[in-house]
């Protein structure tokens, strides 16, 4: 099962990925991140994430990453 992980740190907070997410997963956090601006994180079901690669393809930023659950691969 794939699963988003979002480098806060590096996010700039466009929102670019947000409308792209088939299963709107993103969204803007609350929270600032050290560059003083409001991240985008996982805000929707982590156990959606289709692992379509839109997210990370569109973040101009590589704050984006698709990672698989190695857990499910024994």
């Amino acid at each position: 099962m794939p699963f988003v992980k979002v480098r806060t740190d590096r996010c700039k907070g466009c929102g670019l990925c947000i409308p792209v997410c088939p299963v709107h997963l993103l969204g803007l956090m609350e929270v600032l991140n050290e560059l003083g601006v409001q991240p985008v994180g996982v805000v929707g079901d982590p156990s959606e994430c289709t692992g379509c690669l839109n997210c990370a393809t569109m973040c101009p930023e590589a704050a984006i990453e698709i990672h698989e659950d190695v857990s499910e691969k024994a």
